[in-house]
């Protein structure tokens, strides 16, 4: 019999939840016992709402716990691996039984994340092990031409995963056609929406993928120097690349001749970002690269005519390259026959917010917002009715209830005012407030402004003080047509897709929410009952046993009445701070 194998989840998420505090005991239990089973390390497999994760493969199959802590893992280790006997109780998935969190993964198609949580991310073995640089290795048996390569990423339909759609072999053939010694291929790790949480565990967890797309890119172009521009923030991720890319020259996947392709060479370096928002926009990015501050530039000139110091240059974000060697390996029919037909593959999600299964998905396009939701994500939570789901990062839009059975591809999700992005879905239900929602993603997109265009810098500053005075109670008749206005001068008039999307979440919430807008103006009412200044607090007598609780937790001595006598909010001291609806056990403060 083979030895028992425990897998630990070490990507961002895990570590963030003890993951190394759990490694580091079995491996403790493991040495002082004198163990014989293998310990080893992986990333995210997309589960994060159950992390810390430990998966034990033994000879019955694969056995996966979830929420494991230092004394769940010495069970683990006392039953499963000593007395051959597994926990069931803390199992979130097997290869013997179903679970409830089996609904997590199915309706997945894994092609991005096809390796995620199952390789060990620092081997470049194990990568290989699971057909890595095969393609790289095809290209060369094959013989199969720069522009071949670039009809197949044409005929897959890939578009770029960064958030524009556009697709991927056109732009590869743009920067083919180009004329220059001298070109570049870089990656783009540094967009700053919740859909980077996606690119950061692509490259905790499956670097090599990254790296083997970027190479192949460059093949097809016909570039000789490569940078990934990852945000210094995330360390793990940069460590990483750098053993992904050091093993990678190590076996002739970078430098000379590269695999024995006579002519192609090819080095990549990591450049650390300072994590601005808008050098996800390439011209910023690329200013960045060469030392300059990020900011965007006009276009044209495009990166592919002129780029990186003035070469042609591709850029695409670490998703895009990632399904590369998949493509070349599979065919591009394959990857063609998931999707509509007009958003071919599948896309990662980074599901957050006020659901059940919060996570990385990987989804064939074509997919339902409500599917997403209710099957992978587990529904809402609490029971809690959902509101709307907030779809391409600050810059994208929210798509309301009654529009949940829309279809994930770009031209549903942009006919809805939202934009894909780069794969983050914030799911918002009931005690969300949509006003409150816009003004929070328009304070992010304010702050990260470069401010070079003025309509951008100040219009979304003007734009964030109407919406701040509207949440306050402030809010004035006129203020709504005040904030499309400004809205469509800032898309119309600014330079990068910063300030060009920036508006979006103000006009999909007055588009869908327009009622909550009013009741903030007109009736100073917040009907999330989220907006602290106007919400009313008041004790409902026949509810109210005189038990002080309330009085007592009162910081600004709002409240008054004795022992076993009903109680009284001054309305003029309430601070609003909401301590006494949460301390009452006797639902006698109401809020409205």
């Amino acid at each position: 019999m083979e030895q028992s194998k425990v897998i630990v989840g070490l990507g961002s998420c895990g570590i963030a939840a003890g993951g190394n505090k759990v490694y580091d005991k079995i491996k403790s239990i493991k040495n002082s016992d004198n163990l014989d089973f293998i310990l080893e390390k992986t990333s995210c497999i997309g589960m994060c709402y159950r992390e810390p994760l430990v998966e034990v493969i033994d000879e019955n199959g694969s056995w996966l716990y979830g929420a494991v802590d230092e004394k769940r893992a010495m069970e683990i280790v006392s039953q499963h691996l000593v007395n051959n006997s597994p926990v069931n109780e803390y199992l979130v998935r097997s290869d013997m039984f179903e679970t409830p969190d089996d609904q997590f993964f199915k309706g997945q198609v894994k092609i991005a994340l096809r390796d995620c949580g199952y390789i060990n991310p620092e081997r470049i073995e194990e990568y290989e092990a699971r057909n890595g640089y095969e393609a790289l290795k095809k290209i060369k048996s094959e013989e199969i031409t720069p522009e071949a390569v670039i009809q197949s990423i044409l005929d897959s339909g890939l578009r770029g995963r960064g958030g524009g759609g556009f697709s991927t072999g056109l732009k590869w053939r743009f920067a083919r056609n180009s004329k220059s010694d001298e070109k570049y291929v870089i990656c783009n790790a540094d967009e700053g929406d919740p859909g980077a949480f996606m690119d950061r565990s692509l490259l905790e967890g499956d670097p090599h993928a990254v790296v083997e797309g970027m190479i192949i890119g460059a093949y097809a172009i016909g570039a000789t120097g490569g940078v990934i521009y990852c945000r210094a923030e995330y360390p793990l991720a940069i460590h990483r690349l750098n053993i992904a890319l050091r093993q990678a020259r190590e076996k002739g996947y970078l430098g000379e001749n590269i695999i024995g392709i006579t002519g192609f060479s090819l080095d990549i370096s990591v450049k650390e970002g300072a994590g601005a928002f808008v050098c996800g926009e390439e011209t910023a990015l690329m200013a960045s690269i060469e030392g300059k501050r990020g900011m965007p530039a006009k276009r044209p000139p495009f990166p592919a005519v002129r780029g990186l110091w003035g070469k042609p240059t591709n850029i695409n974000n670490v998703e895009t390259y990632a399904n590369v060697p998949w493509i070349i390996n599979n065919g591009a029919a394959k990857y063609a026959a998931y999707g509509t037909e007009k958003s071919k593959g599948t896309k990662v999600f980074a599901l957050t917010g006020k659901i059940a299964r919060g996570g990385l998905v990987e989804v064939p396009m074509g997919i339902t917002i409500r599917d997403i939701i209710y099957k992978l994500g587990g529904g809402i939570t609490d029971n809690k009715r959902f509101k709307a789901v907030q779809l391409g990062g600050p810059s994208g839009g929210c798509i309301p209830e009654h529009l949940i059975d829309t279809p994930i591809d770009y031209d549903s999700v942009t006919a809805t005012g939202a934009i894909m992005g780069s794969g983050g879905m914030v799911v918002m239900d009931e005690t969300t407030c949509m006003v409150d929602m816009a003004r929070f993603f328009l304070d992010f997109t304010q702050k990260e402004s470069c401010g070079k265009c003025t309509f951008c810098r100040i219009g979304t500053k003007r734009m964030l003080e109407i919406l701040t005075r509207i949440c306050d109670g402030h809010g004035q008749e006129g203020d709504i047509e005040s904030l499309q206005e400004l809205a469509y001068q800032i898309k119309d008039s600014s330079l990068c897709g910063l300030g060009q999307t920036a508006p979006n979440p103000v006009l999909t919430t007055i588009r869908y929410f327009r009622d909550e807008y009013e009741a903030h103006i007109h009736d100073k009412k917040c009907p999330a009952k989220n907006c602290k200044q106007l919400l009313t607090y008041q004790i409902i007598p026949e509810n109210c046993n005189g038990c002080t609780v309330c009085a007592k937790n009162c910081s600004v001595d709002a409240i008054t009445g004795n022992r076993k006598e009903v109680h009284f909010i001054d309305q003029e001291k309430c601070i609003k701070c909401g301590i006494c609806f949460t301390k009452c056990k006797f639902e006698a403060v109401l809020v409205y």
